[in-house]
């Protein structure tokens, strides 16, 4: 991360241009471009047996289908016209669940459960219950444990809805992304805003009470007044959490993403003025901020925790407390106290491993002390917008003057009033709460070594 001898800008507009490059999103560190193969089944199987009985893990399952493809998504997925290979790798699901299962050195409390893909619901509902049974019988899932699934609003029925709660689920998680009919034919996601209300209609009376929305910003041929009405429009749903996301473009990474027009995608400046718009319409409205993109009204888990207890993951931010996460599924990461270990992203590779009687992770990292450090550290300055890195590094073990270098790269965000210094304390301002990836990259010790290309930091 270089410095930069800037003049102080006048205005916060200026502050896009000059934070808003490309910077990791710190669903992990480090990031997933540094996994290699030197964790392999073998090093996963070893780690997954130091879990005990006494310890709680969340569950993350990957469905990486869809009916059919939206050109802004960054997700593994697949497009199917037939259930046939979906009932295909639900099977293989269930053998990976049982053969994790016996790795382990105990029966853990699962106290999260999270489907994300693909669209999840593309599953049948007898499948539904099959894959939440195994789980049940494999792990001990706590009485009040959350069970998420992103839904998928257009194929939808309350029947289908009903089938989801009487297998337990409690939270759904809706795309939206935007509601204006011209942008959604330019993202290929037809999804008129009567549907949406539908559903969620559907989902509280079928108990589903929790319920989230995905909005996006920095869309092609989206302006502030896309935004605003996006944003306003979505306070009647009541939504317990709101993501606010910008738009990754990456086609670099997802090649389909080259079907929007990089001419049509608003500039930084204009991806700001969106993103402080909608904030303040959801601030308005009662709403708490929840680090850097997520919103949730008072009395949602997310929003009542103490300073300290916000976590995130691949999900995003999350309330949940386990220390372990264990991912199932085509391309999942699982997050361990040891590392992270990715399953295979191909199809075929994972359904040839599992059917081996192999465990079917292809990369990951083995996190040195170094790497425990500073994942913490950014981990709180993304979640709390502030850390005592002094204490920190006490807490680890290490002197507290161990990551004083990165001060030198904090000094610009300094000067520009993104965040404040007090001794070792670094507090992210919330001119700076935006940009606080910025603030996290200057502890990451590989940001500069030439690996992964990342998306804008607005």
């Amino acid at each position: 991360m270089t410095v930069h001898a800037f003049p102080k800008p006048d205005n916060e507009a200026v502050l896009a241009v000059r934070y808003g490059g490309a910077v990791p999103r710190y669903t992990s560190y480090p990031t997933a471009p540094h996994f290699t193969g030197l964790v392999n089944a073998a090093v996963y199987a070893d780690w997954l047996g130091r879990i005990g009985a006494d310890d709680k893990v969340s569950l993350y399952l990957h469905i990486p289908f869809c009916n059919e493809l939206c050109w802004y998504c960054g997700c593994y997925t697949k497009i199917v016209r037939r259930y046939r290979p979906v009932a295909a790798y639900l099977e293989t699901l269930l053998a990976e669940i049982d053969m994790v299962a016996s790795k382990l050195g105990g029966r853990p409390e699962a106290t999260c459960i999270h489907f994300g893909g693909g669209s999840p619901t593309i599953l049948s509902p007898d499948d539904w219950r099959r894959v939440l049974d195994r789980l049940r019988a494999r792990f001990d899932v706590a009485p009040d444990a959350e069970i998420a699934v992103e839904i998928d609003p257009r194929t939808m029925s309350p029947e289908y809805i009903a089938a989801l709660a009487g297998a337990g689920v409690n939270r759904a998680s809706i795309g939206v992304q935007e509601f204006d009919p011209d942008i959604q034919r330019r993202i290929n996601r037809i999804q008129p805003y009567e549907v949406t209300a539908q559903v969620i209609d559907w989902l509280r009376d079928a108990g589903i009470e929790s319920i989230n929305l995905d909005l996006m910003y920095g869309l092609p041929k989206q302006t502030q007044r896309h935004v605003e009405d996006m944003t306003t429009r979505s306070l009647a749903f009541k939504a317990s959490r709101i993501a606010l996301f910008g738009y990754a473009h990456v086609p670099w990474m997802k090649t389909h993403q080259k079907l929007i027009r990089d001419a049509d995608l608003p500039g930084l400046e204009e991806r700001w003025h969106q993103a402080q718009r909608a904030a303040e319409i959801l601030l308005d409205a009662g709403y708490v901020r929840v680090g850097f993109d997520h919103f949730a009204l008072p009395d949602d888990p997310i929003a009542a925790v103490e300073p300290g207890s916000v976590g995130r993951n691949f999900q995003g931010y999350t309330a949940d407390t386990a220390e372990t996460l264990i991912g199932f599924g085509a391309s999942a990461i699982s997050s361990l106290k040891e590392g992270y270990a990715q399953n295979a992203a191909s199809l075929p590779t994972y359904a040839e491993s599992v059917a081996e009687g192999q465990l079917p992770v292809r990369r990951g990292f083995e996190l040195s002390a170094d790497d425990r450090l500073r994942r913490h550290v950014i981990e709180r300055i993304m979640c709390d917008l502030a850390v005592d890195i002094g204490e920190a590094c006490a807490a680890f073990g290490m002197p507290e003057s161990y990551l004083d270098d990165a001060f030198a790269r904090l000094r610009a965000l300094e000067h520009d009033g993104l965040i404040t210094i007090s001794d070792r304390e670094i507090r992210v301002t919330e001119t700076g709460r935006p940009l606080v990836r910025n603030a996290a990259a200057a502890f990451d010790a590989y940001l500069d070594n030439g690996h992964g290309r990342h998306s804008s930091a607005i």
